[in-house]
C-alpha cells in the first residue's frame, strides 16, 4: 500500500513563547518534556584536566601563527607574546581565561522572519540539524545521476532545506559554471534567495567577505535589521596545524561589525595535520579553537563564537580523508565532550558518511554518527545529506537525516523513572491475562509515541503491494515534490533579487580582475 507523507508546513509562533510540541519537536519548537538530556563521553574529570591543562600549554610555550598585521598587533597589545619564529604569537593562560569567561555562552542564530529564529544552547536541551557545506557534486534525486555542483542545484538544495523541519539552517556548497573565485558569492546569493531559514556563509577569498555579508543584509531587509537579527553566521577556519590564515582572520574583524555569529573551525586529520591518535585530533581541534575565541575576544569584543571542531582521520592505505571511521567518531566525541566543559555552544558534524551512495553503508554511518554526537552534546549537528567525506549532497539522504535527527532528538530524552509513570498501581493491580490497552497510563501516552513519517512500519503483505515501497522511494519522492513546487524565482522581493544579482556582477568583475590570469570559471 502506498504511502503518503504530509509536507503541510507547521504553524508557528515568535521565538519569545517558543512552541513546545505534544509529537516530536523539531528545529523550531521545544519538546513538552523538558528535562535532562542523556549523554556519553569518554573524558572523566581526570582525562579533561590533562586535555585543558595541554590546550593551555600549547598556547601559551608554543603559540599560533597570525599572519594578519592589524590583529597581531592588536593581540600584542591585549598581552599575546611574540613566538619562536615572526609571525608566531604566544597566548598567556590569564588572557585565553579571560577570554574564555567573556565569550558568549548563547546565541540566537536569526531566520529572516522570527519564526525561523532559534536560540543557541536550546531551553530543552536538544540540538539543531543544519545541511551540509563545501560539496562540489549532486545527486539528483530524479535518477541519482552524479554531476558537478552548479546553481540549479543549489537552488533545489535550499529548496529541500527549507521544508525539513529537523533543519535549523543550510550552508551554501561549492557551485561550478562561475568564475572560481567567486563561487562562494553565487552559491550564498542562491541559498539565501531560495529559504527563509537562517544561512551558513563560507567566505573563500578574503575579497569575498564584504560582498557576502552586504548579500546577508540584502537578503535580512537592511543592515540595521542584520544587526538586530544576524540571520546569516560565518565559518572562520584554523589552518592546522596552529596556523590562521588572513582571510579567516579578517572574517572575525567583518562579522564583529554586525554581530555575526562566527563558528570557530578547526579541521585537523589524524596522521596528517594532526597527530595519529584521536586524543591528539582533539588537543589539536580544541586548541585551535580557543586561539580563535580568544582572538574574537580581542577584535571583536563579545561576538558570539561556536566551537565547530570538524574532525576527520586520513586512511593510512590511500591517504584519503575519513569523518565516519571509527576514529572520527571517538575524536567528534571527544572534541565536543571537551568544548562543552568550557560551557561554549559546540558544533559538529552530526550526519555524513564516507561512501559516495546514499546506501546502507550511509545509513549505518551516519546513523552511529549522529547518536554518538549528539549523546556527546553537540549543539548543532551538521552535514545532513552530505555523502563522500562531506564532497558531494544528496537531496535523497537529506531527508532521511531529518527523520533520523528527529529519531535522535527523541531518543535523548531521559525517561521519567516513578510510580506514575511506570503505572505502577496498574501493575499491581492487573487480572490475570488481563492488558493495558484500555488503561488511562496507555490512552495519554500513546499520542506521546514518535512516529516517522518516512521510515517504514508496514507488513509484509502491503510491502509488495507496494511494489517493495521503502524508506528511500518515500524520501525521493518527498525530495521530488518540495523541489517541483519551489517558487521559481525564490522567496526574496524583485528588488532584493535585483540588488543582490547586480552586487554579484560587481564582485565578478571586482574579485576576477583582483586574481586576473589566475582564474578560471570551472
Amino acid at each position: 500500500m502506498e504511502q503518503h507523507t504530509d509536507t503541510t508546513p507547521r504553524k508557528r509562533r515568535g521565538r519569545k513563547n517558543p512552541p513546545t510540541s505534544r509529537a516530536s519537536a523539531d528545529a523550531f519548537s521545544l519538546e513538552h518534556v523538558i528535562g535532562p538530556r542523556a549523554g556519553f563521553g569518554f573524558l572523566d574529570s581526570d582525562r579533561m584536566a590533562f586535555l585543558k591543562e595541554r590546550v593551555l600549554r600549547l598556547l601559551q610555550d608554543y603559540g599560533v601563527m597570525i599572519v594578519h598585521p592589524e590583529a597581531h598587533a592588536a593581540l600584542i597589545k591585549a598581552g599575546a607574546r611574540e613566538g619562536s619564529e615572526a609571525g608566531r604569537l604566544r597566548m598567556p593562560r590569564a588572557l585565553v581565561h579571560e577570554s574564555l569567561a567573556a565569550t558568549p555562552k548563547t546565541t540566537t542564530l536569526a531566520g529572516k522572519t522570527r519564526a525561523f529564529d532559534m536560540q543557541i544552547p536550546r531551553a530543552d536541551q536538544g540540538f539543531i540539524l543544519r545541511t551540509g557545506t563545501g560539496g562540489h557534486g549532486y545527486v539528483d534525486p530524479r535518477d541519482a545521476s552524479y554531476r558537478n555542483m552548479d546553481l540549479k542545484a543549489v537552488g533545489e538544495i535550499a529548496a529541500v532545506a527549507d521544508s525539513l523541519d529537523q533543519v535549523g539552517f543550510i550552508a551554501h556548497p561549492f557551485v561550478h559554471g562561475v568564475p572560481e573565485v567567486t563561487a562562494d558569492i553565487h552559491s550564498y546569493a542562491r541559498i539565501s534567495g531560495y529559504t527563509n531559514k537562517h544561512v551558513w556563509m563560507q567566505p573563500y577569498q578574503k575579497e569575498n567577505v564584504d560582498y557576502l555579508l552586504k548579500i546577508a543584509a540584502i537578503a535580512a531587509g537592511g543592515e540595521d535589521q542584520l544587526r538586530a537579527h544576524p540571520s546569516t553566521s560565518t565559518i572562520t577556519c584554523s589552518f592546522s596545524p596552529l596556523e590562521f590564515k588572513y582571510m579567516d582572520t579578517e572574517v572575525i574583524i567583518a562579522c564583529g561589525k554586525f554581530g555575526v555569529p562566527v563558528h570557530a573551525c578547526s579541521l585537523p586529520s589524524a596522521g596528517g595535520t594532526a597527530p595519529l591518535s584521536a586524543p591528539s585530533l582533539t588537543l589539536m581541534a580544541v586548541t585551535e579553537i580557543i586561539g580563535m575565541i580568544t582572538m574574537a575576544h580581542v577584535l571583536s569584543p563579545g561576538l558570539p563564537v561556536i566551537a565547530t571542531p570538524l574532525m576527520f582521520a586520513l586512511d593510512m592505505r590511500t591517504g584519503s580523508a575519513l569523518q565516519s571511521s571509527v576514529e572520527a567518531l571517538q575524536a567528534a566525541s571527544l572534541s565536543i565532550q571537551l568544548c562543552k566543559s568550557y560551557g561554549l555552544m559546540a558544533h559538529t558534524y552530526g550526519s555524513g558518511s564516507d561512501t559516495p551512495d546514499a546506501d546502507h553503508q550511509s545509513m549505518a554511518e551516519r546513523a552511529m554518527l549522529m547518536q554518538t554526537v549528539a549523546l556527546s552534546g553537540a549543539d548543532i549537528l551538521g552535514g545532513i545529506g552530505q555523502l563522500e567525506c562531506a564532497t558531494v549532497f544528496s537531496p535523497v539522504q537529506a531527508v532521511l537525516d531529518n527523520e533520523i535527527g528527529a529519531m535522535i532528538r527523541r531518543f535523548l530524552r531521559v525517561p521519567e523513572i516513578s510510580d506514575e509513570a511506570l503505572n505502577f498501581d496498574g501493575m499491581m493491580n492487573v487480572a490475570v491475562g488481563g492488558h493495558f490497552l484500555d488503561a488511562d497510563h496507555t490512552v495519554t501516552g500513546c499520542r506521546d509515541q514518535f512516529t516517522p513519517r518516512i521510515f517504514q512500519r508496514v507488513g509484509r503483505d502491503d510491502y509488495e503491494a507496494s511494489n517493495r515501497r521503502g524508506a528511500f522511494e518515500e524520501a525521493r519522492d518527498q525530495a521530488l515534490s518540495v523541489i517541483n513546487n519551489a517558487p521559481d524565482n525564490g522567496l526574496l522581493s524583485e528588488d532584493q533579487n535585483t540588488e543582490i544579482t547586480a552586487l554579484a556582477a560587481a564582485a565578478d568583475k571586482h574579485i576576477v580582475e583582483v586574481y586576473s590570469g589566475k582564474v578560471e570559471t570551472i
